[in-house]
């Protein structure tokens, strides 16, 4: 009690602390303004600025040295600054005294260089983080340079990760990416963190900037050349594209880089994508921009606490299972604000109404507060940076209510409840809009599927699904609301259907390979995946993926261990330690066991 009273006061005292170095500058801008006690008069490009020595002295080492130097007397008032201009000046002395700046596009750059010239910290700081909102396709390699020059650290590294996650579309949209120098292409292109589906893509980036100036740039080939992933690219698209190339068949240097890429891709042809060398420039994989966890569920009859994490790139599977999560299944789970929480649920036990949140910073769990409503076989979505609980079994009753949870405040709040009562649905969202389908009402399986407005809390039952599904995957890919597999009463189902908002329509989609109900769903990579589940017969460790372009499924590597009642979410932040972390290999074993 002692030590939060000692708390309570540190907290209050730095309060007043800032109260009165806010009072005070205010009155020295005040006297500043009406030109009492100054002692120094800045000269910029032909204006004069009356000033205090000891408010620029405090916030710049430049000014300091200037009024401190041993040719200048104390009573020296007039000082020239030379390559400043006088609005920059004005902004500088301004925020020297009030510590805020209005700053706008037109300006940004200007002021940077003005307070790195004259040694303004914070305000150098403060124009870092405007040109970081600002960045874009159009801007970004501008702004990396920019901040190259002038050592702007975070800047340049916000950049440079704006770059990495959106590589394909500047390469084509960028007046700025030809003008890249060697250098910068190079450590772009070199990045695990690149983010690029295929290697095609980035060769073809290395020929763009070449043909900008193929004089200047050919030799560059042998430099750039060994930078992309050879190893990874379709056997024709090499032989016909990169090994036929003239710049690279006229390059000698080329020849051992492509006598080694072809090494590569006969190892993979012979031994297969599962023993690719992840030690091999020219055959590792690139990191993902997302990772997608499978997390918890029912294992081997009763629930397990395993977090798998996916790397869509390597298409492998790494147990990331932390010692202090307690295992649950039914649960939901989100990514919000940096955070993974995991909603609800059941131990085999109790029925939850406990929320957990996980750092993958520092790999910790920590209790959050509870939902109103014990909720197993909970429905959970992310919008407009809440957390929505909708609907689940509180061990008596399936329920039609809702709650959501602010992370600022650490509450949740009840809301309009739905239309029907659902336990075993899913729910997604999609252009501000909450959209839940499918479920068990405590009677029968379920096809109706409802809307949620936040901005009028009202529910509206949108056109019913073709089948009835509970434990059915539900998301948002594309402009579409996908409902995928689940259970109608008498089997798993593999067949899938997708919702147009626009026109208030299902339409059938192409059915899963394998049928399955309580599994995960997430959309990676332009991906739609479902992970595990229950197949009617056993519950699954298979994991399959849809691509809306192709309208196909194909298979994908399985997890290591079978599952059904699990919960998966995205991470956007890539796990670098996946690419380095030895390849798994499958449980031998595959128990039967119904859930």
């Amino acid at each position: 009690m002692e030590e939060e009273n000692q708390k309570s006061l540190s907290v209050q005292r730095c309060m007043e602390e800032r109260v009165i170095k806010v009072e005070a500058y205010s009155i020295f801008n005040e006297l500043r303004l009406e030109d009492e006690l100054c002692d120094a008069v800045i000269k910029a490009d032909g204006v004069e600025f009356k000033a205090h020595k000891l408010i620029l002295c405090g916030c710049s080492p430049y000014f300091r040295a200037l009024f401190r130097s041993d040719w200048n007397l104390l009573e020296k008032r007039e000082y020239s600054i030379p390559g400043v201009s006088a609005e920059m000046m004005r902004m500088i002395i301004d925020y020297a005294y009030t510590h805020s700046v209005e700053i706008n596009c037109e300006k940004v750059e200007e002021l940077l260089k003005a307070a790195d010239y004259l040694l303004v910290p914070g305000l150098k700081e403060e124009c870092c983080r405007f040109l970081e909102t600002q960045l874009c396709l159009e801007n970004c390699f501008r702004v990396w340079t920019f901040a190259e020059t002038f050592s702007c650290t975070e800047l340049q590294r916000s950049a440079n990760l704006f770059a990495l996650h959106h590589f394909p579309e500047l390469v084509h949209v960028s007046q700025e990416f030809p003008q890249l120098s060697l250098s910068q292409l190079e450590r772009l292109v070199e990045k695990n963190e690149l983010n690029v589906k295929h290697e095609e893509t980035v060769f073809e980036a290395i020929m763009c900037w070449i043909s900008h100036a193929p004089e200047e740039r050919k030799g560059y080939i042998s430099v750039l050349l060994p930078k992309v992933r050879l190893g990874l690219m379709m056997p024709d698209y090499f032989m016909n594209e990169v090994k036929n190339n003239p710049l690279v068949k006229n390059n000698k240097e080329c020849r051992p880089i492509i006598i080694n890429a072809l090494k590569a891709l006969f190892d993979l042809n012979i031994h297969g994508l599962s023993n690719r060398d992840f030690n091999n420039p020219l055959t590792r994989p690139r990191l993902p921009n997302n990772i997608l966890l499978a997390i918890s569920g029912w294992s081997g009859g009763g629930p397990t606490n395993c977090i798998e994490a996916y790397d869509v790139r390597a298409n492998r599977w790494v147990n990331v299972t932390t010692n202090d999560e307690s295992p649950r299944a039914y649960h939901g789970t989100a990514f919000l604000n940096g955070f993974i929480y995991c909603v609800g649920g059941y131990d085999g036990d109790i029925y939850f109404n406990s929320v957990r949140k996980f750092s993958p910073v520092s790999g910790t769990w920590h209790e959050v507060a509870p939902m109103y409503s014990r909720r197993c076989y909970v429905s959970v979505c992310v919008i407009n940076g809440c957390l929505y609980a909708m609907g689940g079994f509180d061990g008596s009753n399936r329920v039609n209510t809702v709650e959501f949870y602010k992370p600022d405040s650490n509450q949740w709040t009840m809301i309009a409840p739905m239309h029907e009562q659902r336990s075993d649905a899913s729910a997604t969202s999609l252009n501000g809009k909450v959209y839940i389908c499918g479920g068990f009402n405590g009677i029968e399986c379920l096809f109706t599927a409802e809307c949620y407005n936040p901005e009028t809390n009202q529910w509206s039952l949108i056109a019913p699904m073709m089948s009835r599904r509970s434990g059915v995957g539900v998301i948002a890919y594309g402009d579409h609301v996908y409902a995928v597999g689940g259970f109608d009463g008498a089997n798993r189902l593999k067949s899938a259907e997708a919702y147009n908002p626009q026109t208030n329509t299902w339409r059938v989609t192409p059915p899963m390979i394998s049928p399955r109900s309580n599994f995960g769903i997430e959309v990676v990579d332009d991906l739609l995946f479902v992970v595990g589940g229950f197949n009617g017969f056993s519950t699954t460790s298979d994991v399959e993926y849809y691509d809306e372009r192709l309208e196909e499924w194909s298979e994908a590597q399985h997890m290591e261990i079978n599952r059904s009642a699990l919960s998966c979410c995205i991470q956007p932040t890539p796990l670098s330690a996946l690419i380095r972390r030895p390849q798994l290999q499958l449980p031998a074993s595959n128990d039967i066991e119904t859930v």
